[in-house]
């Protein structure tokens, strides 16, 4: 489990995006996205039960075509487990050349994930040996009270699991709530979803989904919501359209003043540790050994998000622990 999870944690989903596998035209759309972390091409809720067989083809032709530029991560999002779709489902992608993950609806409990995880050493075994990089990563929906109970035995489910990620529709209808702007009866589930992938060292926690996005209003909402997400610890979002994909990238990404107090931190700390010196400050502020964690881990993020870390390196070259 060790080796899995040492990969994984190099995976980055600020967006993960989904896709309707049904439709060719979407799915070719979706190549031509400049940059995105995660493409999600759907054979779940966008696809209806006669179109299944179809929607499947056109997600393995895709999957077999040249990786396009600016995808990092090409995922599937399967039928659930129980659904009598999900075996059909992977028996046919799993052919896919470039599938890296495969997102699982509505995981109840570890048994959704060891089926999954069974199939995936089945079909696929030298991707899945003991010390591969290549394993196909997974991906758990949260849709249920059951599900938010039982997170631990879940997160420990498979030595594949890259993330979790809150369906927040789903988990209204099955609590007969309703959601509100503020997201406040989400404060549980959502508090549960993010220190369950922490605790168990998942690289992706992805927010709820926002349902309006067009227009500026539409806009400022996404915004919002995506910024109470990063606040809340998700490092991720959910996308219904290519638009959104920008503006949650933008807020899940360290802002430049995070790059740059990090990347000090990170010097500061080489400097302190050759001197022998295990506490010291910046800017006034004591730094401590997890405050010196998060900011080796916002570096490691601003690398992967595109910024001149080496630019910074040089900038704050000169700068001294206190």
């Amino acid at each position: 489990m060790a080796a899995a999870a040492g990969v994984a944690k190099q995976v980055i989903r600020r967006a993960q995006l989904y896709v309707p596998g049904s439709s060719m035209r979407f799915l070719e759309k979706s190549r031509s996205i400049p940059a995105i972390d995660s493409l999600c091409y759907d054979l779940e809720d966008s696809v209806t039960p006669s179109q299944k067989p179809s929607g499947r083809a056109n997600v393995l032709q895709i999957l077999n075509r040249e990786r396009a530029p600016g995808i990092r991560e090409q995922a599937v999002r399967i039928n659930a487990v129980d659904s009598g779709y999900a075996l059909d489902d992977l028996t046919e992608i799993l052919k896919g050349e470039n599938l890296d993950c495969i997102v699982v609806p509505k995981v109840d409990a570890p048994k959704d994930l060891h089926f999954v995880t069974d199939v995936l050493r089945q079909v696929l075994p030298e991707r899945h040996a003991e010390g591969s990089t290549r394993f196909v990563r997974i991906v758990a929906l949260v849709e249920s009270a059951r599900s938010v109970m039982d997170l631990n035995a879940i997160c420990k489910a498979s030595p594949y699991l890259s993330g979790l990620t809150f369906a927040a529709e789903d988990f209204a209808m099955d609590l007969s709530i309703t959601r509100t702007p503020g997201l406040q009866e989400f404060l549980y589930a959502r508090s549960a979803i993010v220190a369950a992938a922490r605790a168990h060292n998942l690289p992706s926690t992805i927010d709820l989904v926002t349902t309006s996005f067009r227009g500026e209003e539409g806009k400022q909402v996404l915004r919002e919501e995506s910024e109470n997400g990063k606040r809340f610890g998700f490092n991720g979002k959910q996308c219904i359209h290519p638009d959104q994909v920008p503006v949650v990238q933008e807020v899940y990404s360290p802002s430049e003043k995070e790059a740059e107090w990090a990347v000090r931190v990170v010097l500061c700390d080489r400097k302190a540790d050759e001197q022998g010196r295990g506490a010291w400050t910046l800017d006034g502020k004591m730094i401590d050994v997890p405050v010196v964690g998060k900011a080796k881990a916002i570096v490691a993020k601003a690398e992967v998000c595109g910024f001149d870390v080496k630019g910074l390196m040089e900038k704050f070259k000169d700068e001294e622990p206190h």
